[in-house]
């Protein structure tokens, strides 16, 4: 119920006019967010590299409501972009959401928009993640990715929810052409006619999805690339030790070396797992969220785990 309602308030407007005219709102959203501004992300970015560590960038932001909108978005996302190309010792790529750069405006527009981003990256001799948002969003996602792939561009990839039932089925297609996935749970409020309900249902898919794509990097001799910018095909995005450990027995009994495989967490949680699992051997990145539109974002990272919301409410009886 807490979820849902939290959920339900990173889509409201009044509440996001609300939260986030209080300051101590950001005080606390700060602590999973890089900063405001392109130099923020860029210097987390050099400290997450000094630490062994890739980085993913994100500027936030999703759902613009004009095509000037979805432009400024794009030219926000070439900056980045740029930044990361500019300093070729910076192991880090970046990730966006189609809503973003207007999917929810005119499909041909972000598709347009989306093979400039893609080309301006490969360009830069990065990687480009299509994150999943929820599900009136999937198979245009999904469609879009597969139209650049359709395109000669190889430095794309997708992220996919093991909350939702379709999403064995998706995996095991987008697998046929060698996609590299980020796993994620899931984090938006979906009707069970399409996810599981049961948080045990969701692990188990979740476990049952990583196996898939460890088999398939194995298979396809996957790893990540020398620089630490493209990632190998299974990106394990979860702060769930048991996943985690779950990735690690299942990658060391069928042989897939550590390079084969990457653990991905978000900036601010879990910093101590992160630098245990460097330690091991394994690629490590870092989701690095960045910008003024961190309301939504933020909002589901409260939804996700209890600590976060008491977080928020200590932060907000402190003033």
């Amino acid at each position: 119920m807490l979820r849902s309602l939290l959920i339900y308030l990173s889509k409201a407007a009044w509440a996001q006019n609300l939260i986030t005219s209080w300051g101590f709102a950001w005080r606390t959203a700060s602590r999973f967010i890089a900063g405001t501004k392109l130099e923020d992300a860029i210097r987390v970015v050099g400290e997450l590299n000094a630490k062994g560590i890739n980085a993913t960038l994100d500027h936030l932001g999703e759902h613009t409501n004009t095509p000037e909108e979805a432009q400024q978005a794009a030219e926000d996302i070439f900056a980045t972009l740029y930044a990361l190309g500019a300093d070729p010792a910076a192991r880090g790529n970046v990730s966006i959401k189609l809503t973003q750069i207007g999917l929810g405006l005119d499909e041909a527009l972000c598709a347009e928009t989306l093979e400039r981003i893609v080309a301006r990256a490969s360009r830069n001799k990065t990687f480009v993640r299509i994150d999943m948002e929820d599900t009136p969003y999937t198979d245009k996602t999904i469609n879009l990715y597969y139209a650049m792939r359709e395109k000669g561009y190889d430095n794309v990839g997708l992220v996919v929810q093991s909350y939702l039932y379709r999403t064995e089925a998706d995996v095991r297609r987008l697998l046929q052409n060698g996609t590299t996935i980020r796993l994620v749970k899931g984090a938006y409020r979906e009707p069970a006619d399409k996810a599981f309900p049961k948080k045990a249902d969701v692990d188990a898919n979740f476990d049952l999805l990583t196996k898939i794509l460890i088999d398939a990097a194995l298979a396809l001799k996957s790893t990540i690339s020398a620089d630490g910018r493209i990632p190998p095909i299974p990106a394990i995005a979860s702060h769930d030790e048991k996943r985690i450990a779950f990735a690690k027995s299942y990658a060391e009994k069928v042989g897939l070396p550590k390079s084969g495989l990457e653990f991905q967490m978000l900036y601010g949680i879990r910093r101590d797992l992160q630098e245990q699992l460097k330690k091991e051997g394994y690629p490590v990145r870092v989701y690095v969220p960045f910008g003024t539109h961190w309301y939504p974002y933020f909002m589901r990272r409260l939804a996700e785990r209890p600590a976060n919301i008491w977080f928020f409410v200590t932060n907000f009886f402190k003033g």
